[in-house]
C-alpha cells in the first residue's frame, strides 16, 4: 500500500457522475468478495448525504457504507466513513468526523480547510481498515474530473493514492452519453491519474448487447483500457444513496386495484427518505413522492419525513400551499403520519434559542399534535429498539435509530407511541388516533408494524385486511446481497478485476 497504509489490496470505483450506480456496484463488490471468502470492507472518505446509518456505538455514517458492510458480513463502523457532509442550508453543512458532529460550516470555509483538517481523519481511517481487512472496496463521490473543485478533492483520486488502488471508472448509460462522459473524464484526469484507471464498467444497461459492441471496440482502442462489463439495469432493493435517485425512483402500479395510497411530502432538504420504501414494495400499496398540492391530490395517507432543517421545510410547506391542502385532507379522515423532522413539524411550535436551526427564537408549528420542540446543540444518534403503544399496533416490537437535534415533549392532549426498552417514552399520538408522529427512522422496516399500519388504512376506506404473508413487504436483504453478487458475475469479469488489483 502506498503512503504507510497496511496490507490490504484495494479496488476503487469511481464516476463519470452522480448517481451512475457506484454504490450498489460496490455493494456487489463487497458481497462478492465475502462470497470468495476474503474479510472485505467498504470504504467512503467523504460522503454528501442526507441518508445516513448509525453504528453500535452511536456514530453516523453514509446510509451507502452502512449497507455495504452488511453485505460485506459485518458490522459498519465510523471508519468506513471518515467525512460526513449533509446539507441543512444553502451553501451549510452539517459536518460529521468519525461519526460525531464537528461543525455546520459554509462551503468556502470547508473547502478552505479540508485538506489541513480532514485529510487527517480520512487517513487514519484508511490505516486502521487496511491493516484489519485483505480486501477494501473503496467508492468515490460525484467525479473526479471536476477541474474546479480536484485541487482539493479527498473523494476520488487522493484516495486512490493514499490506497495505491487502481481504479474502475464507471458510466451510465441510461442518461446517454456515455462514450463521451467516460473518454471526457480520462481526458481531464492528470497523466497519474488516468494510469490509475484499469477498466470501465458501463452500468444501468438496457436492450440489446451486441448493439454495444462497435462502440467498445472503438472505446478500448481510443483509450487503451479494456470495458470490464456492461451490466444491466436492475431493481435492486437496495437502498439510495441520496435524494438524486428520488428522480429514478418509479411510480409502481399496484397488484391489487383495492389499494391504499401513500404520499411522502418531499421536502427540499429530506432525509432518509429510505425509511419509506418498504411500504413501496406492499403490493397493496401505492406511495407517491409529492412536492406540490397538485399532485398531492386525495391520498389515504400522507407523511412529513425526516429533513435536515426543520424550520426552513416548515416555511416552504406553507409556502407552497402544501400546509393548507394537508391540513383540508386532514379534516376530511386523512391519516398524517411524521417521522423525525416531519414529527416536529406536526406540534404546536419549535422553539431555537440557540440558533441551531434558525435565527429566530420561536416559530410556530402545524398544531396537529399536543407536543412542543425545543432544538439543543446536542445532536442524539443511536439505535434503539422498544415496543408501540398507538392502538391499533400495541405491543409490536420494533427496532431502528434516531438521529435528531430536538427535544420534544407530550402536552396532556397526546398520548405517546413508542417505549423503549429503557423506559422512555417517544413519539404523540392525537386524541382521535389520526396524526401521529416519532423520531424513530426504519419503522416501517419492522414488518409487523408496517403490516398493521397497511390494514388500518384498508379499514378506514372499507377493504378488507390483508395477511402478513401477502403483503411480503421486504425481502431477505441477505437474498437481495446474493442475487447482486450473482448479478456482477454474469456481467463483470471479476476475475481479471481480482488480477488488477493483484490478488
Amino acid at each position: 500500500m502506498g503512503k504507510g497504509m497496511g496490507m490490504a489490496k484495494a479496488i476503487m470505483l469511481q464516476g463519470t457522475g452522480s448517481d451512475v450506480g457506484k454504490s450498489v456496484l460496490c455493494t456487489a463488490f463487497c458481497r462478492y468478495f465475502f462470497e470468495e471468502g476474503y474479510r472485505v470492507a467498504p470504504f467512503k472518505s467523504q460522503n454528501m448525504a442526507l441518508n445516513s446509518a448509525i453504528t453500535a456505538d452511536g456514530g453516523e455514517i453514509g446510509r451507502a457504507q452502512g449497507v455495504q458492510a452488511e453485505a460485506a458480513g459485518i458490522e459498519p463502523t465510523v471508519h468506513m466513513n471518515p467525512i460526513l457532509l449533509k446539507p441543512k442550508g444553502d451553501m451549510v453543512s452539517e459536518v460529521i468526523v468519525h461519526g460525531r458532529h464537528y461543525a455546520d460550516m459554509e462551503a468556502g470555509a470547508y473547502r478552505g480547510s479540508v485538506l489541513e483538517q480532514a485529510l487527517p481523519a480520512v487517513r487514519r481511517s484508511l490505516s486502521l481498515l487496511s491493516e484489519e481487512y485483505e480486501v477494501l472496496v473503496i467508492e468515490g463521490a460525484g467525479s473526479p474530473a471536476e477541474i474546479n473543485l480536484k485541487d482539493r478533492d479527498i473523494a476520488n483520486m487522493r484516495v486512490a493514492e493514499l490506497a495505491d488502488a487502481p481504479v474502475i471508472l464507471v458510466g451510465d448509460i441510461e442518461r446517454g452519453g456515455v462514450f463521451a462522459s467516460l473518454v471526457g473524464t480520462l481526458e481531464l484526469l492528470d497523466p497519474d491519474e488516468r494510469a490509475r484507471v484499469k477498466g470501465f464498467i458501463i452500468n444501468k444497461f438496457r436492450g440489446k448487447r451486441e448493439l454495444l459492441d462497435s462502440g467498445i471496440d472503438w472505446l478500448e482502442r481510443r483509450t487503451g483500457i479494456p470495458v470490464l462489463g456492461v451490466v444491466p439495469y436492475l431493481e435492486t432493493g437496495i437502498d439510495p444513496e441520496d435524494s438524486l435517485a428520488l428522480e429514478s425512483l418509479r411510480l409502481k402500479t399496484p397488484a391489487s386495484r383495492e389499494f391504499v395510497d401513500i404520499a411522502v411530502i418531499r421536502l427540499p432538504r429530506i432525509s432518509n427518505f429510505t425509511d419509506f420504501l418498504p411500504l413501496a414494495d406492499a403490493p397493496d400499496v401505492r406511495l407517491r413522492y409529492v412536492r406540490s398540492a397538485r399532485e398531492l391530490g386525495e391520498p389515504d395517507a400522507v407523511i412529513l419525513p425526516g429533513t435536515k432543517n426543520t424550520v426552513e421545510d416548515l416555511t416552504w410547506l406553507r409556502r407552497v400551499g402544501l400546509a393548507e391542502s394537508i391540513e383540508h385532507l386532514r379534516t376530511r379522515g386523512t391519516e398524517i403520519a411524521g417521522i423525525c423532522g416531519g414529527y416536529q413539524m406536526l406540534g404546536r411550535s419549535l422553539h431555537d434559542p440557540d440558533g441551531v436551526e434558525s435565527c429566530s427564537g420561536m416559530h410556530p408549528g402545524l398544531g396537529w399534535l399536543d407536543i412542543q420542540t425545543r432544538f439543543i446543540p446536542d445532536k442524539r444518534t443511536v439505535r434503539t429498539s422498544g415496543e408501540t403503544l398507538i392502538g391499533w399496533a400495541r405491543g409490536v416490537r420494533v427496532s431502528g435509530y434516531e438521529i435528531h437535534m430536538g427535544r420534544t415533549e407530550r402536552g396532556p392532549a397526546a398520548s405517546p407511541v413508542l417505549r423503549w426498552t429503557d423506559g422512555r417514552l417517544d413519539g404523540a399520538v392525537s386524541e382521535d388516533g389520526g396524526v401521529w408522529g416519532t423520531y424513530l427512522h426504519g419503522l416501517f422496516d419492522n414488518n409487523a408494524f408496517a403490516h398493521a399500519w397497511i390494514n388500518r388504512l384498508r379499514g378506514k376506506k372499507g377493504l378488507p385486511p390483508r395477511s402478513e404473508e401477502h403483503l411480503n413487504l421486504r425481502a431477505d436483504r441477505k437474498a437481495i446481497y446474493a442475487r447482486l453478487s450473482g448479478w456482477i458475475r454474469e456481467h463483470v469479469d471479476m476475475e481479471r478485476v481480482k488480477r488488477i488489483m493483484g490478488l
